[in-house]
């Protein structure tokens, strides 16, 4: 009878745990559309967008699209960053409504980012620095010459679309994701997806 009694005990003591009093139901709402009498659930979906699978003509080919796609790895975080950096200092910029506060806090930060970033954009290649500049007017929606015209002025951007020119670049130079720099668009987003 001791025996039963402590089983009884035993097994209330570990079931009691899993025991739960009935929770309240909660009505989901599904939004629908009414086709013909009949109610089909709906819902928008954020789209999706497929690249199918590399299939490369030859090995030249291949190469290139690798190489290509190591450059944008290399240069896309100081895109991304100077998209960042971009919208943190034209609020300050703007906000100071003085010309030689303004030129100050240019300089100032000039002299920040160069000292930061510029030994490791010197090590640039030019093919790097013209994916940076496509990179750049991707991220800020703005081209690297218009960027330094409302910056630094007019005459400072010619004089920098000049020193572009001699190494083949031109800061004028716009992103086009659908036809010219579909490759590049491609690579970032198997680069933000963690494939590359």
């Amino acid at each position: 009878m001791m025996r039963i009694l402590l089983l009884m005990i035993w097994g209330c003591l570990f079931l009691l745990p899993n025991a739960r009093a009935q929770e309240k139901d909660t009505v989901h709402y599904l939004e629908a559309i009414r086709e013909n009498g009949d109610t089909l659930p709906h819902r928008d979906l954020d789209p999706i967008l497929v690249y199918p699978r590399k299939a490369f003509k030859s090995r030249s080919v291949e190469r290139r699209y690798w190489r290509l796609a190591m450059k944008v790895k290399k240069v896309y975080p100081f895109a991304k960053k100077a998209a960042e950096l971009m919208q943190t200092y034209d609020a300050r910029y703007r906000a100071a409504n003085d010309p030689k506060l303004r030129r100050k806090y240019l300089k100032a930060v000039e002299k920040g980012l160069f000292d930061e970033y510029g030994p490791q954009l010197k090590k640039l290649s030019i093919s790097e620095g013209r994916i940076l500049i496509k990179l750049i007017d991707r991220e800020t929606k703005h081209s690297s010459y218009e960027l330094i015209k409302d910056l630094k002025g007019g005459v400072s951007a010619f004089f920098w679309q000049g020193v572009a020119r001699l190494f083949g670049n031109d800061l004028k130079e716009e992103y086009d994701p659908i036809v010219e720099d579909r490759l590049i668009e491609e690579i970032i987003f198997y680069i933000e997806i963690g494939m590359i």
